[in-house]
C-alpha cells in the first residue's frame, strides 16, 4: 500500500495520494490546484490515478479535482450531500471504495460542513486499519471550525453539535493505534489551535486533544465557535469556485513583464499592485500606490485579503520567482494577474520613490512619548493571549481594508504583528487609502515578539 502526503506549508495544506502498487491505482484526496506533483509521482511509480474525492468542498484554497479529472480522466467524488454543477460519485457513509487491495471506507463526519467525509484506509488482506484521513474534522490538537459553511446559508451553532457527534461517534470508536492524517495543520485559519505536527494517531488525540475532551455539549459549541481567526473575503470565492465548474490553472504561465511606468498607468486604472518583496527591502522603496505582500510568508492568504478574484493584479517580484507568484495567487482562484515588475531594473529603482516607516522595538516607547500614535494591531483574536501592547486597537488584518474607518485620520499610526510580517502589509494598505500622510505610517519591526524580549515584565494581558 502506498499512502504519501504532500504537504504545502504557504497555505498548510496537506494532500494525500492512496495507491496499490501492484494494481497501478490510485486515489488523489483533497488536490491542490497545481496538479503536477501527483501527476509526476504516479508516472515515476507506474500508477494510474483513478479516482479524485475531496472531503469537503474547501473555502480556503480552490482544490484540483478539476485538473487532475481533466488529466486522467478519473472519477470526482464528494459526500453525498454536495451540491456542486459537474457530475461526481456521491459516498455515503458505510461505503467503500476499492483501489486493488486498498480500500478506502466512506465515514460521514459532517460538522465543519454538511457535505464533510472522512477516509479510513486500510488494506483488505489483513483488514487491519491503517490510517484516517480526516479532511477538516479532527485536526492534530484541534477540530474544524463550523462557521465558514455561513456562507451558504448553515448554522453555526448546529454544524458544531453535528461536528461533536462525528467526533466522539464516529472518529473516536476508530482503534486508538490508527493514524489521524488531517487536510491543515499549523497556521491555516480552517482552526484556531492546530499543532505543527503533521499526523496523529487516534490515541494521542483522544487524551491531548481539548476539543476531544469530555465536556457538554453547549460547551464544546463555545468552544469551537469563538476566538476563531478572521476569514479572508476570498474564502466566500474559493467555496463557491470549488461547486462550480470553472477555468483550469496554467501550471507553467509565462506572465508579461511590465515597466513601472506601464504598472503606475495600470494603478491608476484600477489594477492592485502587490509588491512580493521582503519588509525591508520593501520599506526601502517602493512604488506608492503598492502594498507589500511577501512571497516568502502566506503569500496568497495574504493577497486574498487585500484583492478579490476579479481584481487585475501586478507583482513586483525578482525575475526567478515571477511564475511561481503567479501560480500561488491561481491557488487561491486569483487568475488575472496582468504582469510583474522586476525590482532590479533602472526604471523601478528610478520610480519607486516611496519609503517605509519601520520603528525599532528600542525605540517604540520614545515614539509614542514624542508623536501620540495610535498602536494598530493586526493579529488575529487568538493571538491576542500571549499579550498585547497597552492601549492598543485591534483590527485583524484580513478586517483591515473594510474597517479603515474606525481609525482616527488625525494620529499617527503604527501596525504591528507578531513577528513584523503583516504589520507592514497593513503598514501599505493604510498609505494607499490617502487618509493618512505617508510619513504618518509606520509599523513594528521585529513585532510583539522583538518587544516582548526588551520588556519581558511589561507584557498586557490580551484585555489590556
Amino acid at each position: 500500500m502506498i499512502l504519501n502526503q504532500y504537504y504545502l506549508e504557504c497555505l498548510s495544506h496537506a494532500s494525500y495520494l492512496v495507491a496499490d502498487a501492484e494494481a497501478g491505482e490510485a486515489i488523489v484526496v483533497d488536490p491542490r490546484r497545481d496538479v503536477g506533483i501527483y501527476l509526476r509521482d504516479a508516472a515515476e511509480s507506474g500508477l494510474r490515478i483513478v479516482g479524485i474525492i475531496n472531503t469537503h468542498l474547501h473555502a480556503d484554497f480552490v482544490a484540483g479535482h478539476l485538473e487532475l479529472a481533466a488529466a486522467t480522466g478519473a472519477w470526482i467524488g464528494l459526500g453525498y450531500r454536495a451540491e456542486v454543477d459537474y457530475p461526481f460519485r456521491p459516498l455515503r457513509h458505510g461505503e467503500t471504495v476499492d483501489v486493488g487491495e486498498v480500500r478506502l471506507d466512506v465515514l460521514e463526519t459532517p460538522g465543519h460542513t454538511w457535505e464533510s467525509i472522512s477516509l479510513l484506509v486500510r488494506h483488505t488482506h489483513d483488514g487491519g486499519s491503517q490510517a484516517v484521513l480526516t479532511g477538516d474534522a479532527l485536526f492534530v490538537g484541534d477540530v474544524g471550525r463550523p462557521d465558514l459553511a455561513a456562507e451558504v446559508g448553515a448554522d453555526p451553532d448546529e454544524l458544531a453539535r453535528a461536528l461533536r457527534r462525528s467526533l466522539h461517534e464516529v472518529l473516536l470508536a476508530l482503534p486508538d493505534e490508527v493514524r489521524v492524517l488531517p487536510a491543515h495543520g499549523a497556521g491555516s485559519l480552517c482552526g484556531k489551535n492546530l499543532s505543527p505536527e503533521r499526523e496523529s494517531t487516534i490515541g494521542i488525540q483522544r487524551q491531548s486533544n481539548p476539543a476531544l475532551r469530555p465536556m457538554p455539549e453547549a460547551e464544546f459549541v463555545r468552544m469551537i465557535t469563538t476566538g476563531q481567526p478572521s476569514v479572508p473575503e476570498y474564502f466566500a470565492y474559493d467555496a463557491a469556485l470549488n461547486r462550480s465548474s470553472h477555468a483550469l490553472l496554467n501550471e507553467e504561465p509565462h506572465p508579461v513583464r511590465l515597466s513601472a511606468a506601464e504598472a503606475a498607468r495600470m494603478l491608476r486604472e484600477g489594477t492592485k499592485l502587490l509588491d512580493a518583496r521582503s519588509p525591508s527591502r520593501f520599506a526601502r522603496g517602493h512604488l506608492p500606490g503598492s502594498v507589500n505582500v511577501g512571497i516568502n510568508g502566506r503569500f496568497a492568504e495574504t493577497a486574498g485579503m487585500i484583492v478579490t478574484p476579479d481584481d487585475s493584479v501586478v507583482v513586483v517580484v525578482d525575475a526567478d520567482r515571477a511564475a511561481e507568484a503567479v501560480v500561488r495567487l491561481g491557488r487561491i482562484g486569483c487568475d488575472n494577474v496582468a504582469g510583474w515588475i522586476d525590482p532590479a531594473t533602472e526604471d523601478f529603482a528610478s520610480k519607486a520613490t516611496q519609503e517605509g516607516r519601520r520603528v525599532a522595538a528600542e525605540d517604540l516607547d520614545q515614539e509614542k512619548a514624542r508623536r501620540g500614535p495610535v498602536l494598530l494591531d493586526v493579529r488575529n483574536v487568538g493571538e491576542l493571549e500571549v499579550g498585547a501592547l497597552a492601549g492598543s486597537v485591534n483590527i485583524p488584518l484580513a478586517e483591515l481594508p473594510r474597517r479603515l474607518g474606525e481609525l482616527p485620520s488625525s494620529r499617527p499610526i503604527i501596525a504591528y504583528c507578531t513577528s513584523g510580517r503583516r504589520s507592514s502589509v497593513a503598514a501599505s494598505i493604510l498609505r494607499t487609502t490617502g487618509f493618512w500622510r505617508a510619513a504618518d505610517i509606520s509599523d513594528l519591526a521585529g513585532g510583539y515578539k522583538a518587544w516582548s524580549a526588551l520588556h519581558p515584565a511589561g507584557i498586557t494581558a490580551a484585555g489590556r
